[in-house]
């Protein structure tokens, strides 16, 4: 059935003088849009039809962000704490004072002690640019928000196969039969999931939600499975289980496109016993059938077996798909055996089981296209198979999530249903190989850059980030026996770690758009106490504390110096290859912002910030040879950096004369020529690339020419992922670096190198009877963290957040409507407003996340509904789990990658007496506020009343 034809929108012609086009930012979905001036002010945005994100669509948020750009909650000049940490009481200061006291803290530690700044980001869109920063400084401890987002995502399936859900691709929208969603966020790349629904619905494909709670997208699911949180995995192994136990999986692509025929060294008690087995030249080999011997996997004509146990050279080894089926037609991963921990009738697991598996293979999908492998094989079509999955923070917010995600790509690889039509697909600059990427890097000079990249995926225990003596190199923790594979870091364990000096004091806090101080930590209140901690003198246990942000969060109040930055309409911006995709998979794009109005306030972007105080400090490839800056802000550096020669920030229009493609000398008209084009580039990919990218030549061809990679990096998704088999040898005992033996066992049962289930950390330290409950929050479609939840517009939409109880939980506690109840963990406990939703795992209560306000904070009344009733179950969550009796600080965190653990919430519930002033509790006191409260009514167009 063809799509339905897209009406014309009534908007043609600017509303007012002129119109202007960039790139939103009240999301991360970056999606084009209009922005209609009248007399030089924002009168109206809609959405850019032109735009290959959004394609014209625009949700609330995007519309709203015009009352984003008028907040009366906007910073208005630099300023500097003249109270005590934590009042709120600041004095105005002019650039140069703020810049006189940043390189005051700063230049100081750079030239002694580099690691003593910690320099984090929240909800950065720059980080190539913030990232590089830091490593010029010479810091180890720089990451962004992903370590409590989204790493698990990211991680499971860079490692897996080169890329991953959330950002880096999407369903074949166009082909697709079947899609099937796990925990998708309902303000995470919006608008094009909207759209790739609507296109499903209108073909009459099918999808199946799985989340606990049935909301969004999972409301408009054919099918919904309310599972019980933390669970997925065993789920999706018992469906990997069934598609064993029937023979449903694509043994073609198996062999061709993945390790499956990889041999694995039998040799118990050994150093080499699960890791691969490799020729002279250290390929991996396979056992050809043909020849009866073993080849590289890559050989021309070789025909690898996938099962029978061999001998090569006096080596016993076993082929990954053989040992991958002993362990997952085992009875335990049965739909009988995970049906009730799971909350998923047996008869219903085989049956989506079976529904994935008779689209797959019954109704699979031939392209007339031609393509050549990296083998050099020329097929005559691309065949596909058009089951698709989509997955986000529901499942990677769990200290099980790593492994979770592995196992929904590991099904996705049974069905061969990775980058072929109707399945998932990457955008480029992804798909690209874990060789591909760095390593993680940590070793310090003083006066000195960093010796490389701060982030990055270990191969091995060897990349570990550890000194000698054992102590971790970074404030976080991240890259230690901890969670060896945290390639984003681990932000919400920063501000815990800095004040108790462990593993080392730091000297400067500097965040960025990180609302640390209230719904991006863990254990609010004990951070907030954390940030205004003295020593027995009277000095901050965290000496100094630099914030940026465009709007006087919670966060501010905390910092000693701010540094105001502007709102997204009125800043340079750069969203870069370098840092992640915007397109589709089949092109690749970037696109700007530009000051589409300029400030009227003394307020600059933080990007162009960062580049003027790296000039003050003299930083590497900030200045030239005899000190002066190499770039004047933020526009400049867009315009003229390069990362390596002919590649910079920007991939369109390079070149002298603007005709480059990826690859390039800097244009000084770049930027005009991405304005003139509507704030974007895109470049398509050709016909025959389009699919298969990984292992098409034509795709690894093309990307080469776009500068995407300098060489053909063909590779094979992995099924079996060695380097974990490494860490746990290590754990055996074998090799140079060792755990301590607090942590041997813990790698031991999670680092397997098939994907596995184990319980969530939290459950397995707490009487579960105690807290019989689970606890989850779900971010609203129209809000994006804090930021959402400030806005005129759409505070109307959610202004104010009950828990959502069961129908199991309400009758079982005899809840009415009105109702509120007290809600307990092991860490706290919440006094809330209740509301019944039927339409969720029965033994699971949840709200909306980053609702709840602080008084006095985004310049909303104390008496604001958000800073009433509003509430944040992250009281109740601690940033360290239950203690075992060992004296030691284990993170509340997944001990692989370190992702926070927000969504192991165990909890117990009782009615309770609503409040007499009607507040949620725990009742924050107001916070002071550095700008002034809103006026009582806002009606843009108008003078504020």
């Amino acid at each position: 059935m063809p799509s339905t034809p897209r009406p014309e929108l009534a908007l043609s012609e600017p509303i007012g003088d002129e119109m202007r086009q960039t790139t939103c930012y009240m999301c991360a979905c970056r999606c084009g849009i209009n922005v209609h001036l009248k007399d030089g002010k924002v009168k109206y945005i809609e959405g850019n039809r032109d735009h290959p994100v959004n394609r014209g669509v625009l949700c609330a948020k995007g519309s709203a962000g015009i009352m984003q750009h008028v907040s009366p909650a906007r910073l208005s000049a630099p300023m500097k704490r003249v109270g005590p940490r934590g009042s709120g009481e600041f004095e105005t200061i002019s650039w140069d004072e703020a810049f006189e006291i940043a390189t005051g803290w700063l230049a100081p530690i750079r030239e002694t002690a580099p690691e003593k700044l910690a320099f984090f980001t929240g909800r950065d869109q720059s980080q190539s640019l913030t990232s590089w920063w830091a490593q010029q400084f010479g810091t180890p401890n720089y990451a962004a928000h992903g370590g409590f987002c989204s790493v698990n995502m990211a991680a499971a399936g860079i490692y897996t196969m080169g890329g991953a859900f959330w950002e880096f691709g999407s369903p074949d929208w166009d082909r697709t039969k079947l899609l099937m969603i796990f925990g998708v966020a309902e303000d995470h790349d919006s608008n094009p999931i909207k759209a790739g629904l609507g296109k499903l619905k209108a073909r009459g494909a099918r999808v199946i939600g799985v989340n606990p709670v049935r909301t969004g997208y999972n409301a408009v699911a054919d099918h919904w499975v309310g599972i019980t949180p933390g669970t997925d995995g065993l789920f999706v192994l018992a469906l990997i289980h069934e598609l064993l136990k029937a023979g449903r999986v694509d043994l073609d692509y198996l062999i061709r496109y993945t390790d499956a025929p990889f041999l694995v060294e039998d040799a118990p008690g050994t150093d080499r016993h699960g890791l691969f087995l490799r020729g002279a030249d250290g390929k991996a080999l396979v056992w050809d059938r043909t020849t009866g011997t073993a080849k590289p996997f890559d050989a021309p004509g070789v025909k690898p077996a996938l099962h029978g146990a061999v001998e090569v050279d006096g080596r016993r080894a076993r082929p990954v798909f053989e040992l991958m089926a002993d362990q997952y037609l085992d009875a335990r991963n049965a739909p009988d055996a995970v049906a009730e921990a799971c909350g998923i009738p047996a008869e219903r697991i085989r049956a989506i089981a079976a529904e994935l598996a008779r689209v797959a293979f019954e109704e699979e999908i031939t392209l007339d296209i031609p393509w050549t492998d990296f083998r050099g094989v020329r097929h005559e079509t691309m065949t596909g198979r058009p089951v698709t999955f989509h997955a986000m923070r529901g499942i990677s917010a769990h200290s099980n999530g790593f492994q979770t995600c592995r196992a929904i790509h590991v099904l996705q690889i049974l069905l061969g249903s990775l980058e072929v039509p109707g399945g998932y697909r990457f955008k480029p600059p992804y798909p690209k190989p874990v060789d591909l990427h760095p390593t993680p890097h940590s070793a310090t000079q003083p006066g000195g850059p960093l010796n490389g990249p701060h982030l990055g995926f270990p191969r091995g225990p060897e990349d570990l980030q550890i000194c000698a003596e054992g102590r971790a190199k970074r404030i976080d923790k991240a890259f230690t026996w901890d969670n060896p594979l945290s390639a984003h870091g681990l932000m919400h364990m920063v501000i815990s770690n800095a004040h108790a000096g462990d593993p080392y004091e730091i000297d400067t806090l500097f965040m960025y758009m990180a609302n640390m101080a209230w719904n991006s930590s863990m254990n609010t209140s004990g951070v907030a106490d954390m940030l205004t901690d003295t020593r027995e003198d009277g000095s901050y246990k965290i000496p100094h504390i630099i914030y940026a942000d465009s709007y006087s969060s919670e966060m501010v109040a905390y910092a000693d110096l701010i540094l105001p930055d502007t709102t997204y309409l009125e800043r340079h911006d750069c969203i870069s290859l370098l840092d992640r995709p915007i397109c589709e998979p089949d092109a690749a794009a970037d696109s700007i912002r530009w000051p589409v109005v300029e400030p009227d306030r003394d307020v600059r972007g933080f990007q162009t910030v960062l580049i003027q105080l790296a000039a003050k400090l003299g930083l590497p490839g900030f200045v030239d040879g005899d000190g002066a800056p190499l770039y004047a802000d933020y526009a400049d550096y867009i315009t003229n950096h390069q990362r390596r020669p002919g590649i910079g920030p920007l991939a369109g229009f390079r070149g002298a004369d603007g005709t480059g493609i990826g690859r390039g000398a800097p244009n000084p008209d770049q930027i005009d020529r991405y304005i003139e084009n509507g704030g974007f580039w895109m470049h398509h990919i050709p016909e025959e690339a389009a699919f298969f990218k990984p292992w098409n030549r034509a795709y690894q061809d093309w990307a080469v020419d776009l500068g995407i990679i300098d060489a053909p990096a063909p590779y094979v998704f992995h099924l079996y992922l060695e380097p974990l088999r490494k860490f746990q040898l290590a754990a055996e005992g074998h090799g140079r670096n060792q755990p301590p033996d607090h942590l041997r066992q813990q790698i031991g049962d999670c680092f397997t190198p098939f994907p596995s289930w184990y319980p969530p950390g939290e459950g397995s330290r707490i009487d579960e009877d105690a807290f019989p409950l689970h606890a989850v929050t779900q971010r609203p479609a129209a809000m994006y963290h804090s930021w959402g939840s400030q806005n005129a517009w759409l505070r109307q939409i959610h202004g104010q957040n009950p828990l959502f109880v069961s129908g199991d939980i309400w009758r079982e506690h005899g809840f009415a409507e009105g109702d509120w109840a007290v809600l307990t963990s092991h860490h706290g406990e919440i006094t809330v407003p209740v509301a019944l939703m039927e339409a969720q795992n029965p033994r699971t209560v949840w709200t909306w996340n980053a609702i709840g306000k602080r008084p006095g904070a985004w310049a909303l009344d104390k008496d604001a509904p958000e800073a009433t009733r509003g509430f944040l179950l992250n009281h109740l969550i601690h940033e360290l789990l239950p203690p075992k009796g060992d004296g030691l600080r284990w993170s509340n965190s997944d001990p692989i990658t370190g992702q926070a653990a927000w969504y192991d919430l165990r909890v117990r519930i009782a009615r309770a007496e609503p409040p007499a002033d009607g507040r949620s509790r725990p009742a924050a006191a107001a916070q002071a506020s550095p700008v002034d409260p809103a006026p009582k009514d806002i009606a843009y167009g108008k003078e504020w009343t």
